[in-house]
């Protein structure tokens, strides 16, 4: 009996026919990786990180060392001997350095509320598809992306408003991005249009439905246009070198260069450099740092809203 029931031994298994309900394979870029793959991720991670930091090592060491110590090694330092801070403390005791500082702070704290502002009211206009002019203010704002005046318009521009050497050259030509003003557009449409009628039966209007519902939702793309923007007025010097000519009025990176590239000593370090308190390298190097703090400040705090505020608002568009 029993040998009747017992399969054969040199029988084939038959194939299973997939179920109808069974889960598709999965992409290849969707499968579990591999331990090679990992470690070799994980291996070009290190090294890209490596090719970022030791540079960025190498400039906040040099700007720490004495004189004695830059001119034994020969120029920049990569091990530290011996930590002083009295680049910074000259730097930052008064100066041309100290002042350029504080005019860049003030340009980029006032020029990004004003971009801000200028860009959320028209990105907000302009997702409203019932505003007055809708598409021929967007059709306009496309062109200048493709199409611009040049740099002696610009200039002839500026000078006619009488805006040279003024903060006011430093902010308004270039006050508005089209680029930052389409992303936040499109995360605007994005917004629930039945939340936004609900507030006009409820008696809002524009400004109120901007400012207590828009923007609340908008926080992680704004958040991140704001960086753009702050980036943008921190690190700018062509508008201060082409319409600036009063040297006190001049912003940090513009000293930067001065002392960098062209080898000009801010005012008021020129007696301990050439009596030799201080090293020329050691103040370059500072300056440098002076300029990087505030971007690697910020940039934390606005890098977890980058995804959501780039990547979503742009799909929604």
């Amino acid at each position: 009996m029993s040998a009747v029931l017992d399969k054969p031994a040199d029988e084939k298994p038959v194939a299973k026919k997939p179920s109808l309900w069974a889960a598709p394979p999965r992409p290849v870029w969707e499968e579990e990786p591999s331990k090679a793959g990992v470690a070799g991720k994980g291996l070009v991670l290190s090294l890209a990180c490596l090719a970022i930091l030791f540079p960025l090592w190498i400039v906040i060491v040099t700007s720490l060392q004495t004189k004695k110590t830059i001119d034994e090694t020969g120029g920049l330092v990569v091990i530290p001997k011996s930590i002083t801070f009295v680049a910074y403390q000259e730097l930052l005791s008064g100066g041309q350095v100290q002042r350029a500082a504080l005019v860049s702070v003030g340009v980029t704290l006032v020029g990004t509320l004003f971009s801000m502002a200028v860009s959320v009211l028209c990105a907000y206009g302009l997702s409203r598809s019932g505003s007055l002019a809708h598409r021929g203010i967007l059709m306009t704002l496309l062109a200048t992306m493709f199409f611009g005046a040049g740099l002696i318009p610009t200039y002839l521009l500026v000078q006619g408003l009488g805006l040279t050497d003024t903060y006011l050259a430093l902010i308004l030509p270039s006050a508005v991005s089209v680029f930052n003003i389409l992303v936040l557009r499109a995360f605007f449409m994005g917004i629930s249009q039945e939340l936004i009628d609900s507030a006009r039966i409820d008696g809002a209007g524009d400004w109120r439905i901007l400012w207590k519902i828009v923007m609340p939702l908008s926080r992680a793309v704004l958040a991140v246009i704001a960086l753009f923007y702050a980036v943008g007025y921190w690190s700018a010097w062509f508008n201060a070198s082409i319409y600036l000519t009063d040297q006190d009025m001049m912003p940090l990176q513009n000293v930067m260069i001065q002392l960098v590239q062209k080898q000009e000593r801010p005012v008021g370090l020129s007696a301990q450099v050439n009596t030799g308190e201080l090293s020329a390298l050691a103040i370059q190097m500072a300056v440098m740092v002076l300029a990087l703090i505030p971007v690697a400040v910020l940039s934390p705090f606005v890098q977890r809203h980058f995804k959501k505020g780039m990547l979503t608002g742009a799909v929604k568009g």
